[in-house]
């Protein structure tokens, strides 16, 4: 059975760049800027699922960004 969506969980990483790795599959990338993330994505999904019509048609991205700020 198809799975329709598939859902990334995307940091930025400490040393620059991003990481995604997706939720519920052995699927991990990552790279300088958000627009080549998402191209590794599709990459990393082709090289993931055996045929084609086997990759979700929808891919989600849970982009996680820590930011920390003083209170005074």
């Amino acid at each position: 059975m198809k799975v329709k969506e598939i859902i990334f969980m995307v940091e930025e990483d400490p040393e620059g760049g991003y990481t995604a790795r997706a939720l519920g599959q052995s699927i991990f990338t990552e790279a300088d800027t958000l627009e080549e993330l998402k191209e590794n994505i599709k990459d990393a999904l082709k090289c993931h699922f055996d045929k084609d019509e086997e990759i979700p048609s929808i891919v989600r991205l849970h982009i996680v960004r820590e930011e920390t700020f003083a209170y005074a």
